[in-house]
């Protein structure tokens, strides 16, 4: 297997979690009592959307470097873990039924100023059930967009930068998934009329705070080394890396993706534990300990690109699954 020169790696066999999960069960089957959900989750994520709106009404009249700092500084690691709190209830480990889950994805969406969560849990979890296949996982960049960026340190940059928009433009080229729904349409109007009533109150200023932090959140900043982290390929044929750093600290543990994509019925606090408990599994993998040094790499390196990721076509036998 070999990653770069302008096409992806290529896999022939089916993605790696569900063999090591059954592997790892056969000899740790105590592991099955963390799975579950957090209830608590939601108390963590009120506060940070509080946090957020509240920073936004105290800068709605400061000058604009303030505006920045605070957005790079405080703001983007706030909504990065708001993030989190999406994909915890994307895979409803917060609550028990569907419906509180997507509407408390929502609600985290609200300092994000925009309507991504519905979407996200759309794309995440076909994700999880065909990693690597081109035509279902969003995760993948398009081939167009790893030709665009390139190798060069500046493409990268500007591609974490914009890093929201280009995985807009991804959806339109997956196949068998239907990319509204109601749920979708509802988001959006959310979204869109939090927005307004945040202008209309607090003016500007306060918006834009919140539209940086997003940026920042997901873009040009270490915590968008995550990105990278979770599947770009430093170590072939090994194609799904955690990490194992002090950010998990700001960030839910959300770091722990080996664990994740193996037991991705396990809340957040938990899955440090799966490590604990079956570290012949997780130490024997390469793993990251820092998001700065990562990010730095990813830019500098010429190696490492867009088409560092493993595609494959078999999908396992896995059915796509029906509206989430």
């Amino acid at each position: 297997m070999q990653t770069s020169n302008g096409v992806f790696a290529f896999s022939q066999t089916s993605e790696p979690h569900q063999r090591r999960t059954r592997e790892i069960l056969e000899r740790h089957p105590e592991i099955r009592q963390l799975t579950g959900r957090n209830p608590w989750t939601f108390l963590f994520l009120l506060a940070i959307v509080a946090l957020q709106l509240t920073l936004a009404i105290v800068l709605r009249e400061s000058s604009w470097w303030l505006i920045l700092a605070v957005a790079y500084v405080v703001g983007a690691f706030a909504n990065h873990a708001l993030f989190v709190m999406i994909h915890e209830c994307a895979h409803n480990l917060i609550f028990k039924r569907k419906i509180p889950n997507k509407l408390a994805a929502m609600l985290a969406d609200i300092p994000h100023t925009f309507p991504g969560s519905v979407g996200f849990r759309r794309y995440h979890l076909k994700h999880h059930a065909f990693q690597g296949v081109y035509e279902l996982d969003a995760d993948l960049p398009s081939r167009w967009e790893a030709r665009l960026v390139g190798r060069s340190a500046i493409g990268k940059a500007l591609w974490l930068l914009f890093f929201p928009l280009f995985q807009m433009l991804r959806p339109p080229r997956l196949r068998e998934i239907k990319m509204t729904c109601g749920w979708t349409w509802f988001n959006m109007a959310v979204i869109l009329l939090s927005d307004a009533l945040i202008i209309y109150f607090f003016g500007f200023k306060a918006f834009a705070y919140l539209v940086l932090s997003f940026v920042f959140a997901i873009g040009l900043h270490p915590l968008g080394a995550r990105w990278i982290q979770e599947h770009y390929v430093v170590n072939p044929p090994q194609e799904t890396y955690s990490y194992y750093g002090p950010l998990n600290l700001l960030s839910f543990n959300v770091g722990y993706h080996n664990e994740h994509h193996d037991f991705p019925s396990v809340p957040w606090n938990r899955l440090p534990q799966i490590r604990k408990l079956a570290p012949e599994y997780y130490d024997t993998l390469v793993y990251h300990t820092s998001w700065v040094r990562l990010l730095f790499r990813f830019l500098l390196d010429k190696n490492i690109t867009l088409f560092s990721r493993v595609v494959r076509s078999d999908r396992g036998g896995v059915p796509v699954l029906a509206d989430v």
